[in-house]
């Protein structure tokens, strides 16, 4: 039996009858139904009508070489026939986790030579938590285990993942956060800068409140700082030129651990391996997931550096913490065919020398000028909109989101698969786009920000 032998009413009334969605509030779409996606193929999905989408979020953030690939099929094939499934408890490994831990080694900063595997963003993000916490009482500094990270970041979804993160709105769903972790603002320019107040200055600003806020705890109490190179799900803040050197000097000046999260940015989506790698950074931790196997199956894995490490070998103790799936071995198949592709195609470098730039030049020439765009900004292939009822004073329409969730809707009807968070529309697509996709996705957008428009006029 496959989903063909039912309509698309049907299929929508199961999904409404045993389907809990995930970030989505349950009654609205029971009311309005879902879309049920049935296949996709290179940079586009098609649903149960057939409607072909261009898709402007590579699923979610994850799908980097795009879709339909038989290679990655076929990898996960042969290793389900020779090996589908061992844990890596009671002192056994199995052969692609191995080999794929020396690849992830060979591509990651050089101060990074371990890898921890689980099965998403949100747990790789719990073992980060974890095992900075681990180290520092292995050093003998057990008090050394207070979190800063930032407002409107986005590290997951657990309780330690949420906690985390910086949504308000999680927090207090959460109704109990992990203990010892603070929030700072984060160095988003277009609300947060000043008038007058240059780039430059602001991100020196920003990175000075992760230090007011390592001095106000005590750097004795500060285990590390955590951050997104790219606040992604918090609606694409890139953070000025100044802030990420800033960061590394209060870091390394108050012997605070930096974690970087890449859950989003890693595996070429910035123009680099890791955006660590463009910011000339060496973590103590590397947050990935998502594109590591392009989404075709579940896997994270936390880069963790040689001083983490040293000390978790050297001084010894079990570390109580894994999963049944830590180092699955298809997944693990899929992630090393996903980086040979990867690799042999060129998508690092083709997002780093053509289609980064052309479509941060695309944006800025075809998309901000319109009447309800306030900004638009780009780092590699990610972009953002932001959505304003006044170009000069940057006034929202009233209700907030409504304005993208409209603007949502007419791009999806008109082809285009984008993402509204809060009222900033944001673009994060395979990096297979072309030249020819950029300015087909361009030609959508304008369509549906003038249909939004003529909307959000009228009332």
């Amino acid at each position: 039996m496959t989903y063909r032998n039912f309509s698309l009413a049907q299929l929508q009334a199961m999904d409404a009858a045993h389907h809990l969605h995930p970030f989505t509030d349950h009654k609205d779409l029971r009311e309005a139904g879902s879309r049920i996606v049935t296949r996709a193929n290179g940079a586009f999905v098609y649903d149960t009508e057939g409607r072909e989408i261009l898709d402007g979020m590579a699923g979610l953030w994850c799908v980097n070489i795009g879709y339909g690939r038989d290679e990655l099929a076929e990898a996960a094939f042969e290793q389900m026939k020779e090996l589908p499934y061992y844990n890596s408890f009671f002192r056994c490994s199995t052969p692609t986790p191995v080999l794929l831990a020396r690849k992830l080694a060979e591509l990651a900063p050089d101060n990074i030579n371990q890898v921890f595997y689980g099965s998403s963003g949100s747990e790789a993000n719990d073992t980060a938590l974890r095992l900075v916490r681990h180290y520092w009482a292995l050093e003998g500094r057990p008090q050394k285990n207070r979190i800063i990270s930032r407002q409107w970041a986005y590290h997951g979804s657990t309780v330690a993942g949420t906690s985390l993160g910086g949504m308000g709105a999680m927090h207090e769903q959460l109704h109990g956060a992990v203990p010892n972790i603070d929030h700072v603002m984060p160095p988003y320019a277009f609300e947060l800068r000043r008038r007058g107040e240059s780039d430059h200055d602001f991100g020196l600003r920003a990175a000075k409140a992760v230090e007011d806020a390592i001095l106000e705890a005590g750097p004795d109490t500060v285990a590390a700082f955590i951050g997104e190179p790219v606040m992604g799900a918090g609606g694409v803040k890139i953070a000025p030129e100044s802030y990420w050197p800033a960061i590394d000097r209060i870091c390394k000046r108050h012997d605070v651990l930096l974690m970087l999260d890449e859950v989003i940015t890693g595996y070429g989506r910035t123009g680099a391996w890791f955006a660590a790698n463009r910011l000339g950074l060496e973590p103590d931790t590397i947050t990935t997931a998502k594109a590591l196997t392009s989404g075709y199956q579940p896997l994270s894995a936390l880069l963790v550096g040689d001083r983490i490490a040293r000390t978790l070998v050297d001084k010894g103790g079990e570390f109580y913490h894994g999963y049944t799936y830590s180092g699955h071995p298809v997944a693990c198949a899929v992630a090393l065919k996903n980086l040979e592709i990867i690799e042999r195609e060129g998508l690092v470098e083709r997002v780093r020398d053509d289609t980064g730039p052309y479509f941060a030049t695309a944006l800025n020439e075809r998309i901000a000028g319109h009447g309800i765009v306030g900004e638009v900004r780009s780092y590699g292939l990610m972009g953002a909109i932001e959505i304003v009822a006044d170009k000069e004073t940057r006034e929202r329409f009233p209700g907030q989101g409504a304005a993208a969730a409209r603007l949502r809707d007419h791009a999806i009807e008109g082809g285009l698969m984008m993402r509204a968070v809060g009222d900033t529309m944001i673009l994060s697509p395979p990096l297979i786009w072309t030249r020819q996709t950029i300015d087909m996705a361009c030609e959508r957008i304008v369509a549906a920000l003038d249909k939004a428009e003529g909307d959000l006029r009228k009332g």
